[in-house]
């Protein structure tokens, strides 16, 4: 390990953590200094959360020291962490859907005079919180859970500021945000790190790496691999730290262009509240297609207006040339029409997080494995088996909580329940956001796989690399219309993003 800074605010010594026969941590040496971003990096299960977890006193190591400054400290529980300075926003969310923003930001700060509390000075310290983070359109007095996610995530931030942090640690914290409110917390970090912080930032996103990070730190199986200055390393040999060997081809390679494809799904002139304008378009058989443009413009949306998650839709949707009305999720996911959609956030939408590995797999298909009015068991476990070999998903047992997985293998989980309903058309809302490249790398082998079985495959994606790497043909959608649609050549970065801006557009073709 190369030593970055020889003064650091944060050191670990030999951190060692075991969950019953899984090494999470081995012996970690690891600092971090004031006045950096510091970048820690790794696939699902190398080890970084439980890292955090053990610095922000939400678990306890089984070894080793902790020192902030020349001074050993241990965390019984993340109040005495805050009370250190050191604040972490997990992936996970802690605000409450049924209070307010106001509320939620109050929560664990101290009440006004007397122990009474205070309303007009709560929502002028929301106020100023919200402002700190860029975001004065959020209402103070707003539920929380009529929030997009991303907004939700912007909260997390302002709450956490109000902790007075020395220490901020940032576990996967811009996965659920638009592109504009990404730029807004890009810009806060750096002004947090010239006001001397010390920042932890954790992202599989390798773009934002780049833009952000001062120092970056490697994880692998428990380990601490190395730490270096950003410009170091190129992004291959960060990638070939992460997993411990090379990746020959990130993406499978396409099927030679097929024009003749016939139609599976034909959608004519969607349009729903003021979100879908007119939208048409034609999915062939066994083609993946990508729904490009900046977040917000309607992509998720139609989504969830395929699958009948929304009320009031209207226009027209053929599958297999004939219309169909597609009443609410259930028949969408029924054998006659064969729909799925893996959801935008697995932890809320697309699991049940105490229920066992098993029992979430099977949830979509029940009414697939019964044998008169109950579940064939012997069938379920043999599908159940068949999803956990075919997606190669790391468990204990089946009976064990979903929550106890890393993030990508619970995002196996999920796909892996909507596969497990043989759908003819997945719908994927941004599948691999959050999760680590070794991951990304084999469901992006599996989708391709899907597609040259025959299933076809609507893909919705924030990371433009996927939607030119994946798909056969990309739709650009510009506030709830597609704008252009790119195919073969055109499929490029440049002309993504300059779509994506309606910048030198065309009429769609969408046959």
């Amino acid at each position: 390990m190369t030593a970055v800074n020889p003064a650091p605010f944060l050191r670990l010594r030999g951190i060692a953590k075991r969950y019953g026969g899984v090494t999470a941590l081995d012996g970690v040496d690891f600092s971090c200094a004031a006045g950096t971003i510091h970048a820690i990096l790794g696939e699902n299960g190398a080890g970084k959360s439980t890292l955090i977890k053990i610095i922000s006193g939400v678990v306890q190591p089984d070894a080793g020291d902790i020192l902030l400054g020349d001074a050993p400290v241990r965390f019984a529980h993340p109040v005495e962490a805050n009370d250190a300075g050191i604040v972490c926003i997990f992936q996970e969310l802690s605000l409450l859907p049924t209070l307010s923003v106001e509320e939620n930001i109050a929560i664990g700060q101290a009440g006004g005079r007397g122990g009474l509390l205070d309303r007009k000075a709560q929502r002028r310290r929301a106020e100023q919180l919200l402002a700190r983070v860029g975001c004065e359109d959020i209402d103070p007095r707003e539920w929380v859970g009529d929030l997009s996610l991303s907004r939700r995530q912007m909260v997390e931030i302002a709450k956490a500021l109000g902790k007075n942090p020395r220490l901020l640690i940032l576990d996967e914290a811009t996965s659920a945000l638009t592109s504009a409110d990404v730029e807004r917390v890009f810009d806060l970090l750096k002004k947090l790190r010239d006001e001397h912080l010390a920042l932890l930032y954790i992202s599989h996103r390798m773009h934002e790496i780049r833009a952000l990070a001062d120092v970056l730190s490697v994880f692998r199986n428990g380990q601490h691999i190395e730490t270096f200055a950003k410009g170091a390393r190129t992004d291959e040999e960060i990638v070939q730290l992460m997993i411990g060997r090379d990746i020959e081809q990130t993406f499978p390679p396409k099927p030679s262009s097929d024009e003749s494809r016939a139609p599976i799904l034909e959608v004519e002139s969607l349009c729903w509240e003021d979100q879908l304008d007119d939208v048409s378009l034609a999915l062939g058989r066994g083609e993946i297609l990508g729904l490009g443009g900046l977040d917000g413009q309607g992509q998720k949306e139609f989504l969830l207006a395929l699958f009948g998650a929304l009320k009031d839709v209207r226009g027209t949707v053929r599958i297999d040339g004939q219309a169909v009305d597609i009443s609410g999720p259930h028949a969408a996911k029924s054998a006659a029409l064969g729909l799925a959609l893996v959801p935008e956030d697995r932890k809320t939408e697309g699991l049940i997080l105490p229920m066992g590995v098993g029992a979430n797999l099977s949830l979509a298909s029940l009414d697939r494995l019964k044998k008169g009015l109950v579940v064939d068991t012997t069938s379920e476990g043999e599908r159940i088996a068949q999803m956990l070999h075919q997606l190669q998903i790391k468990i204990g047992r089946v009976e064990d909580a979903v929550s106890s997985l890393s993030g990508g293998n619970q995002q196996k989980v999920v796909l892996a329940k909507w596969l497990m309903t043989g759908p003819r058309i997945l719908m994927l809302n941004d599948p691999t956001r959050g999760i680590d490249v070794g991951t990304k790398e084999e469901l992006y082998q599996l989708f391709r796989a899907l597609a040259d079985g025959g299933t076809s495959i609507l893909l919705y994606s924030t990371d433009y690399d996927e939607l030119v790497g994946l798909c056969d043909r990309v739709m650009i959608f510009y506030q709830g219309r597609i704008v252009r649609q790119l195919q073969g050549d055109q499929i490029s970065e440049t002309n993504i993003v300059a779509s994506a801006l309606n910048i030198g557009t065309h009429a769609p073709e969408t046959s």
